[in-house]
């Protein structure tokens, strides 16, 4: 094998292992609002919608992106939650788990 070819081939690889990884965490669903489980949780895309009358203590800044739980950057539109296992929330969102992150 030429010094070329493997070089061909080493790139083909990496770049290939980035596409997988990257549809991996594309192929993730957002989260419904309906599922039982964000309705048991109180989960809302746009924390402005949450109930405030079943859910006294949330605030306004209270969103995803600023909890302790959420698995992406503050800056991301969506992330992982544990609670959510196989979903994304919106960054945007709340539940009536949030817990201010550290």
């Amino acid at each position: 094998m030429s010094q070329s070819t493997r070089r061909t081939f080493l790139m083909q690889v990496a770049v290939a292992g980035t596409a997988l990884t990257a549809s991996q965490v594309h192929a993730q669903a957002k989260l419904d609002e309906k599922d039982p489980q964000a309705v048991a949780l109180g989960y809302v895309a746009d924390t402005t919608k949450a109930d405030t009358k079943k859910f006294p203590k949330h605030t306004k800044d209270q969103k995803c992106n600023n909890c302790a739980l959420y698995q992406g950057k503050a800056t991301d539109a969506t992330g992982g939650c544990p609670l959510f296992a196989g979903k994304v929330v919106a960054g945007a969102g709340w539940c009536s788990a949030w817990a201010k992150k550290a």
